[in-house]
Protein backbone atom coordinates (compact mmCIF):
# COMPACT_ATOMS: atom_id res chain seq x y z
CA UNK A 1 0.00 0.00 0.00
CA UNK A 2 1.33 3.47 -0.82
CA UNK A 3 2.66 5.57 2.04
CA UNK A 4 0.91 8.61 0.46
CA UNK A 5 -2.71 8.29 -1.82
CA UNK A 6 -3.52 10.19 -4.73
CA UNK A 7 -5.92 12.33 -2.96
CA UNK A 8 -2.82 13.41 -0.82
CA UNK A 9 -0.58 13.59 -3.63
CA UNK A 10 -2.75 16.27 -4.99
CA UNK A 11 -3.18 18.40 -1.68
CA UNK A 12 0.93 18.14 -1.77
CA UNK A 13 1.02 18.62 -5.29
CA UNK A 14 -0.96 22.07 -4.61
CA UNK A 15 1.14 22.80 -1.54
CA UNK A 16 4.87 22.35 -3.53
CA UNK A 17 3.42 24.36 -6.34
CA UNK A 18 2.00 27.58 -4.65
CA UNK A 19 4.95 27.55 -2.04
CA UNK A 20 8.41 26.54 -4.28
CA UNK A 21 9.05 29.91 -5.98
CA UNK A 22 7.03 32.18 -2.86
CA UNK A 23 10.02 32.92 -0.62
CA UNK A 24 8.31 31.19 2.48
CA UNK A 25 9.39 27.11 2.34
CA UNK A 26 8.44 24.82 -0.01
CA UNK A 27 9.68 22.10 2.41
CA UNK A 28 7.98 23.55 5.64
CA UNK A 29 4.60 23.94 4.02
CA UNK A 30 4.77 20.23 2.99
CA UNK A 31 6.00 19.33 6.34
CA UNK A 32 3.87 20.90 7.71
CA UNK A 33 0.98 19.41 5.12
CA UNK A 34 2.27 15.97 5.99
CA UNK A 35 2.32 16.54 9.31
CA UNK A 36 -1.75 17.07 9.35
CA UNK A 37 -2.73 14.50 6.87
CA UNK A 38 -0.77 12.03 9.69
CA UNK A 39 2.31 11.10 7.00
CA UNK A 40 5.13 10.29 8.67
CA UNK A 41 7.44 13.33 7.99
CA UNK A 42 11.00 11.30 8.18
CA UNK A 43 9.92 8.45 6.19
CA UNK A 44 12.75 8.07 3.18
CA UNK A 45 9.85 7.10 1.11
CA UNK A 46 7.69 10.71 1.63
CA UNK A 47 11.21 12.71 1.63
CA UNK A 48 11.86 11.12 -1.86
CA UNK A 49 7.86 11.91 -2.86
CA UNK A 50 8.63 15.82 -1.87
CA UNK A 51 11.74 16.22 -3.69
CA UNK A 52 10.11 14.20 -6.75
CA UNK A 53 7.19 16.62 -6.95
CA UNK A 54 9.54 19.74 -6.93
CA UNK A 55 10.55 18.24 -10.44
CA UNK A 56 7.13 19.26 -11.63
CA UNK A 57 7.54 23.32 -10.29
CA UNK A 58 11.11 23.09 -12.17
CA UNK A 59 9.05 21.79 -15.65
CA UNK A 60 7.15 25.01 -14.95
CA UNK A 61 9.82 27.22 -14.35
CA UNK A 62 11.53 25.73 -17.87
CA UNK A 63 8.33 26.34 -19.54
CA UNK A 64 7.63 29.91 -18.47
CA UNK A 65 11.56 30.96 -19.03
CA UNK A 66 11.63 28.60 -22.45
CA UNK A 67 12.92 31.92 -24.26
CA UNK A 68 15.19 32.89 -21.71
CA UNK A 69 16.63 29.19 -21.18
CA UNK A 70 17.29 28.81 -25.19
CA UNK A 71 19.49 32.20 -25.35
CA UNK A 72 21.20 30.72 -22.35
CA UNK A 73 22.11 27.72 -23.53
CA UNK A 74 22.38 28.61 -27.17
CA UNK A 75 25.30 31.14 -26.06
CA UNK A 76 27.28 28.32 -24.10
CA UNK A 77 27.07 25.64 -26.65
CA UNK A 78 28.29 28.72 -29.00
CA UNK A 79 31.20 29.71 -26.67
CA UNK A 80 32.53 26.56 -26.46
CA UNK A 81 33.21 26.89 -30.02
CA UNK A 82 33.49 30.37 -30.74
CA UNK A 83 36.28 32.24 -28.51
CA UNK A 84 34.20 35.76 -29.44
CA UNK A 85 30.89 34.29 -28.28
CA UNK A 86 32.82 33.83 -24.85
CA UNK A 87 32.16 37.47 -23.80
CA UNK A 88 28.63 37.42 -23.90
CA UNK A 89 26.99 37.78 -20.92
CA UNK A 90 24.37 34.59 -21.41
CA UNK A 91 27.53 32.35 -21.69
CA UNK A 92 29.26 33.17 -18.90
CA UNK A 93 25.85 33.15 -17.04
CA UNK A 94 25.32 29.57 -17.62
CA UNK A 95 28.90 28.54 -16.43
CA UNK A 96 28.03 30.86 -13.42
CA UNK A 97 24.67 28.55 -12.96
CA UNK A 98 26.91 25.81 -13.02
CA UNK A 99 29.85 26.72 -11.04
CA UNK A 100 27.09 27.95 -7.71
CA UNK A 101 25.11 24.97 -7.87
CA UNK A 102 28.92 22.85 -6.61
CA UNK A 103 28.47 24.02 -3.24
CA UNK A 104 24.80 22.80 -2.68
CA UNK A 105 25.44 19.30 -4.30
CA UNK A 106 28.53 18.70 -2.06
CA UNK A 107 26.72 19.68 1.18
CA UNK A 108 23.50 18.51 0.64
CA UNK A 109 25.41 14.90 -0.37
CA UNK A 110 27.92 15.08 2.89
CA UNK A 111 24.86 16.37 4.90
CA UNK A 112 21.94 13.63 3.81
CA UNK A 113 21.79 11.89 7.01
CA UNK A 114 21.42 15.07 9.22
CA UNK A 115 19.15 16.58 6.71
CA UNK A 116 16.66 13.70 6.22
CA UNK A 117 17.01 13.00 10.04
CA UNK A 118 16.90 15.51 13.23
CA UNK A 119 17.38 18.68 10.61
CA UNK A 120 14.08 17.75 9.46
CA UNK A 121 12.26 17.78 12.46
CA UNK A 122 9.20 20.84 12.39
CA UNK A 123 10.70 22.75 15.04
CA UNK A 124 13.73 22.97 12.75
CA UNK A 125 11.12 24.48 10.78
CA UNK A 126 9.36 26.33 13.19
CA UNK A 127 12.53 28.36 14.05
CA UNK A 128 13.80 28.38 10.58
CA UNK A 129 10.38 30.17 9.30
CA UNK A 130 10.92 32.79 11.89
CA UNK A 131 14.25 33.24 11.72
CA UNK A 132 14.53 33.70 7.61
CA UNK A 133 11.93 36.15 8.17
CA UNK A 134 13.98 38.62 9.98
CA UNK A 135 17.20 37.96 7.97
CA UNK A 136 14.69 38.79 4.37
CA UNK A 137 13.33 41.83 6.12
CA UNK A 138 16.73 43.22 6.80
CA UNK A 139 17.48 42.27 3.28
CA UNK A 140 15.05 44.07 1.98
CA UNK A 141 15.52 47.07 4.22
CA UNK A 142 19.57 47.11 2.97
CA UNK A 143 19.21 46.88 -0.36
CA UNK A 144 19.48 49.81 -2.78
CA UNK A 145 17.57 47.91 -5.34
CA UNK A 146 19.70 49.70 -8.00
CA UNK A 147 21.11 46.64 -10.15
CA UNK A 148 18.96 44.77 -12.77
CA UNK A 149 19.51 41.30 -14.27
CA UNK A 150 22.48 42.62 -17.17
CA UNK A 151 24.15 43.67 -13.59
CA UNK A 152 24.98 39.97 -12.13
CA UNK A 153 28.32 39.03 -11.29
CA UNK A 154 30.35 36.08 -11.26
CA UNK A 155 30.40 36.88 -7.49
CA UNK A 156 26.74 37.13 -7.50
CA UNK A 157 26.17 33.57 -8.63
CA UNK A 158 28.19 31.83 -6.04
CA UNK A 159 26.99 34.30 -3.48
CA UNK A 160 23.37 33.49 -4.07
CA UNK A 161 24.25 30.16 -5.24
CA UNK A 162 25.75 29.05 -2.36
CA UNK A 163 22.94 30.29 -0.10
CA UNK A 164 20.89 27.67 -0.70
CA UNK A 165 22.68 25.54 2.04
CA UNK A 166 20.82 27.33 4.13
CA UNK A 167 17.36 26.18 3.37
CA UNK A 168 19.27 22.87 2.83
CA UNK A 169 19.88 21.97 6.25
CA UNK A 170 17.42 24.45 7.50
CA UNK A 171 13.94 23.46 6.31
CA UNK A 172 11.52 26.12 6.55
CA UNK A 173 14.53 29.25 6.26
CA UNK A 174 13.33 28.76 2.18
CA UNK A 175 16.01 28.29 -0.87
CA UNK A 176 14.06 31.48 -2.64
CA UNK A 177 13.94 33.33 0.35
CA UNK A 178 17.76 32.79 1.52
CA UNK A 179 18.41 33.18 -2.43
CA UNK A 180 16.59 36.94 -2.88
CA UNK A 181 17.59 37.55 0.62
CA UNK A 182 21.45 38.00 -0.49
CA UNK A 183 20.62 39.49 -3.56
CA UNK A 184 18.89 42.09 -2.39
CA UNK A 185 21.69 42.50 0.03
CA UNK A 186 24.28 42.85 -2.93
CA UNK A 187 21.91 45.32 -4.17
CA UNK A 188 19.88 43.72 -7.06
CA UNK A 189 16.62 44.97 -7.61
CA UNK A 190 13.40 42.69 -6.54
CA UNK A 191 12.58 41.31 -9.91
CA UNK A 192 16.31 40.81 -10.86
CA UNK A 193 17.01 38.88 -7.15
CA UNK A 194 13.46 36.93 -8.19
CA UNK A 195 14.93 36.03 -11.61
CA UNK A 196 18.06 34.76 -10.58
CA UNK A 197 16.62 32.49 -7.88
CA UNK A 198 14.68 31.13 -10.29
CA UNK A 199 17.36 30.52 -12.72
CA UNK A 200 19.75 28.74 -9.94
CA UNK A 201 17.10 26.53 -8.83
CA UNK A 202 16.46 24.99 -12.19
CA UNK A 203 19.84 22.58 -11.69
CA UNK A 204 19.64 21.92 -8.13
CA UNK A 205 16.01 21.14 -7.62
CA UNK A 206 15.96 19.07 -10.81
CA UNK A 207 19.23 17.05 -9.56
CA UNK A 208 17.43 16.21 -5.88
CA UNK A 209 14.16 15.09 -7.59
CA UNK A 210 16.31 12.45 -9.83
CA UNK A 211 18.29 11.66 -6.97
CA UNK A 212 15.58 11.06 -4.72
CA UNK A 213 13.29 9.16 -7.12
CA UNK A 214 14.75 5.73 -6.37
CA UNK A 215 14.03 6.30 -2.67
CA UNK A 216 10.01 7.14 -3.21
CA UNK A 217 9.27 4.27 -5.52
CA UNK A 218 11.45 1.76 -3.59
CA UNK A 219 10.19 2.79 -0.14
CA UNK A 220 6.29 2.84 -0.73
CA UNK A 221 5.00 5.71 -2.43
CA UNK A 222 3.39 4.47 -5.76
CA UNK A 223 3.84 5.90 -9.72
CA UNK A 224 0.18 7.18 -9.53
CA UNK A 225 0.97 9.45 -6.40
CA UNK A 226 4.12 10.50 -7.88
CA UNK A 227 2.57 11.39 -11.59
CA UNK A 228 -0.29 13.21 -9.74
CA UNK A 229 1.85 15.45 -7.21
CA UNK A 230 4.06 16.66 -9.82
CA UNK A 231 1.63 17.55 -12.46
CA UNK A 232 -0.71 18.97 -9.94
CA UNK A 233 2.72 20.67 -8.87
CA UNK A 234 3.64 21.92 -12.45
CA UNK A 235 0.29 23.70 -13.12
CA UNK A 236 -0.09 25.53 -9.77
CA UNK A 237 3.78 26.54 -9.98
CA UNK A 238 3.09 28.20 -13.51
CA UNK A 239 0.76 30.71 -11.90
CA UNK A 240 2.56 31.36 -8.98
CA UNK A 241 5.59 31.67 -11.07
CA UNK A 242 3.35 34.65 -12.98
CA UNK A 243 1.70 35.84 -9.82
CA UNK A 244 5.30 36.31 -8.16
CA UNK A 245 6.91 38.13 -11.23
CA UNK A 246 3.93 40.47 -11.07
CA UNK A 247 3.89 41.22 -7.71
CA UNK A 248 7.54 42.11 -6.91
CA UNK A 249 7.70 44.38 -9.77
CA UNK A 250 5.66 46.57 -7.40
CA UNK A 251 5.62 45.76 -3.59
CA UNK A 252 8.21 45.11 -0.91
CA UNK A 253 8.65 41.40 0.92
CA UNK A 254 6.46 42.18 3.84
CA UNK A 255 4.19 40.73 2.97
CA UNK A 256 5.71 37.39 3.35
CA UNK A 257 7.84 38.50 6.01
CA UNK A 258 4.59 38.90 8.09
CA UNK A 259 3.03 35.46 6.77
CA UNK A 260 6.42 33.57 7.55
CA UNK A 261 6.46 34.50 11.24
CA UNK A 262 2.59 34.00 11.30
CA UNK A 263 3.05 30.07 10.23
CA UNK A 264 6.02 30.04 12.10
CA UNK A 265 4.19 30.68 15.36
CA UNK A 266 1.10 28.79 14.20
CA UNK A 267 3.33 25.76 14.35
CA UNK A 268 5.32 25.80 17.42
CA UNK A 269 1.84 26.27 18.81
CA UNK A 270 0.38 22.96 17.34
CA UNK A 271 3.59 21.69 17.99
CA UNK A 272 3.66 22.68 21.84
CA UNK A 273 0.30 21.53 22.41
CA UNK A 274 0.80 18.12 20.51
CA UNK A 275 -1.80 18.64 17.79
CA UNK A 276 1.32 17.95 15.48
CA UNK A 277 4.26 15.49 16.13
CA UNK A 278 7.82 16.77 15.08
Amino acid sequence: MSAISVGQAVVLGVVEGVTEFLPVSSTGHLKIAEGLMDIPVDDSSVVGFSAVIQVGAIAAVLVYFFKDIVRIVSAWFRGLTNREERYHHDYKFAWWVIYATIPIVLVGLAAKPLIDGPLGSLWVVAGSLIVGSGVMWCADQMGRHKRGEDDTSFKDAMLVGTSQILALLFPGFSRSGATMSTALVLDLDRVAATRLSFFLGIPALTGAGVYELKDALGAGVGAAPLAVGTVVSFLVAYGSIAWLLKFVAKHSFNAFVLYRIAVGALLFGLLGTGVLDA
